[in-house]
């Protein structure tokens, strides 16, 4: 969670969640996915893989083009949504570096590209009209060579190449004018969405033909270059089971990484690999670039960034913020830019967040001024929680109860939801156990927090997988994820001498 002023929250990515789980915290804050590829600008399928007679570059076509702009005008908004830019100069000249072999090969050598990596832990790639292309911390995370960012890399040039981006954008314009005809027609607001509801699901079928287009132009760019085209199906791989650690339910969802709303992952796997056998069979083509790519990540920024706090098991630091609080076992901590969310046993969910309050009215009136639907004002009341000034409420809504808390520090305020199934005895105690946790922490303890990030190591003489898991840090399933981000079978093993990644501090 960041430390701005207001923090709305806009995103959201619930790990471990069931389907009641995910309905409430929808209730609770209004989702805004940016999800990979089809981030506003994808269109129907095209049946050729040739490149665009007239490619999209912002500089010389943005004068006579106003929709060409769309890039430049988007940039800011994508990185602000995503937590900013990363800057590690090794890291930077890392993705520079493919990317420049990809271009010199790709079905345009002229168009310009602008990379931006993204201080996201999420596994996401995408691109803009113009040459706009997006890379988050989290994928070169989980990438173990630079053909496989090269192959996500390569994908996203052939969008550019093709103006996939302007043809969806005209064809999501005239849905949202034919929906608004119908509702106007109709005069039924209901009507009106339903229309674009269809018109949405129309554009989401094409664009999953449109992706295997730029999987196909995208493996043969990878190979052109001489990397290991068969880096494709392998990295798809790598990112559907990283799909399935994070989420028990990962094809409902919606999240921000590269898998969601995209083709079926064994379909697009199998045709990655059919089109990789054109340049030979597995292991006899192309280089992987394993070497320097691991020295191009080694410290690399892992999961959150100190702008938005720590999650350390059950509890939630945050050290410019001077915070911290605990989730109840079994509660599962999902820490973004704008807010804090957690979800539990039973569909119990919670969100927290803060908002500036400079006119420093009494809590008791801030809870009622209109921010909480369905409030019961009856039940207002004002606590102190460990010495600080608070306020509580209670709030009914549909089928769900809900705790409300906020607390002052400052001119900060700062929030629990709780949402629990109406009825439901947990309520309170879930509730209490936040506002008992709730606490500043002293400059001592902020001093002592660091962030986790990625450290190639290099496998000793009596090294096993066991042990090298055993060594990882912010995670309690250390084993799983070590053989994850090391895209290691079950059954695999490590040799004295090889380089493999670990989490640490």
């Amino acid at each position: 969670m960041g430390g701005k002023d207001q923090l709305p929250v806009d995103r959201m990515r619930l790990r471990r969640r069931s389907g009641a789980a995910r309905g409430v915290v929808a209730m609770l804050a209004a989702s805004l996915a940016l999800s990979s590829c089809q981030t506003l600008f994808e269109q129907a399928y095209v049946p050729t893989v040739g490149p665009s007679d007239n490619p999209q570059i912002v500089d010389e076509v943005q004068k006579d083009d106003p929709r060409a702009q769309m890039g430049a005008r988007e940039h800011p908004r994508i990185v602000a949504s995503y937590g900013g830019e990363y800057h590690d100069d090794k890291t930077e000249k890392l993705v520079a570096r493919i990317t420049g072999a990809l271009t010199a090969v790709s079905e345009n050598p002229n168009q310009s590209y602008r990379i931006t990596i993204l201080n996201s832990p999420a596994i996401n790639a995408f691109a803009l009209p113009g040459g706009y292309l997006y890379v988050t911390r989290g994928l070169l995370a989980l990438a173990n060579d630079a053909s496989e960012v090269a192959a996500v890399l390569s994908h996203e040039m052939a969008h550019v190449t093709a103006n996939h981006g302007i043809e969806r954008q005209r064809r999501e314009e005239a849905e949202v004018i034919a929906s608004r005809v119908v509702a106007e027609v109709l005069s039924s607001d209901l009507a009106g969405k339903q229309a674009l509801a269809r018109g949405k699901l129309r554009l989401a079928a094409f664009s999953r033909q449109q992706e295997l287009q730029a999987d196909v132009i995208g493996v043969r760019t990878l190979g052109e270059a001489r990397y290991d085209p068969y880096a494709a199906a392998r990295f798809l791989d790598s990112m559907a089971r990283y799909s399935h650690f994070t989420s028990v339910d990962p094809d409902a969802d919606q999240s921000l990484d590269f898998l969601s709303s995209h083709p079926n992952a064994p379909q697009r796997v199998e045709l990655a690999r059919r089109h990789a056998r054109a340049f030979g069979p597995e292991g006899t083509y192309g280089e992987s670039g394993r070497e320097y790519y691991l020295r191009g990540i080694d410290g690399l920024l892992y999961g959150d960034s100190p702008q938005e706090g720590y999650v350390r098991g059950q509890t939630f630091l945050h050290g410019s913020l001077g915070i911290r609080f605990e989730v109840p076992e079994g509660f599962q901590i999902d820490n973004k830019v704008e807010a804090v969310l957690a979800t539990g046993p039973g569909d119990v969910a919670i969100r927290f967040d803060g908002v500036a309050d400079a006119e420093r009215r009494s809590l008791a009136n801030y809870i009622s001024s209109g921010w909480v639907t369905g409030l019961l004002p009856e039940t207002i009341r004002e606590i102190t929680v460990n010495g600080l000034e608070a306020a509580t409420a209670r709030a009914s809504a549909e089928r769900w109860d809900f705790d409300i808390t906020v607390i002052r520090i400052g001119p900060q305020i700062f929030r629990f939801l709780t949402a629990v199934p109406k009825g439901s005895a947990v309520l309170e105690p879930t509730a209490e156990k936040l506002r008992a946790s709730f606490r500043r922490i002293t400059p001592q303890e902020a001093a002592t927090l660091k962030p986790l990030r990625v450290r190639v190591v290099t496998v000793g003489p009596g090294d096993t997988i066991a042990t090298l898991s055993a060594r990882m840090m912010g995670t309690d399933r250390k084993l799983e994820l070590f053989r994850l981000i090391n895209a290691l079978g079950p059954t695999s093993t490590v040799s004295p001498g090889a380089k493999v990644k670990i989490i640490s501090e």
